[in-house]
């Protein structure tokens, strides 16, 4: 996250930090493909798992 958002833009307060933050882990979750996960996306792994059935 700082090497990929924070250290790249000068922010001008909180709020415009904030907002940045908020944009960033939605792509990092929804649209970056991770290699560990197999080139899926983190929503994409979590989502699709079949719903277990309460004891």
């Amino acid at each position: 996250m700082k090497y990929e958002c924070v250290y790249l833009k000068a922010f001008e307060n909180g709020a415009h930090l904030r907002e940045d933050l908020k944009r960033y882990f939605a792509w990092y979750n929804r649209d970056r493909p991770h290699q560990g996960l197999d080139d899926e996306t983190p929503d994409e792994v979590y989502f699709d798992q079949p719903l277990t059935q309460a004891a």
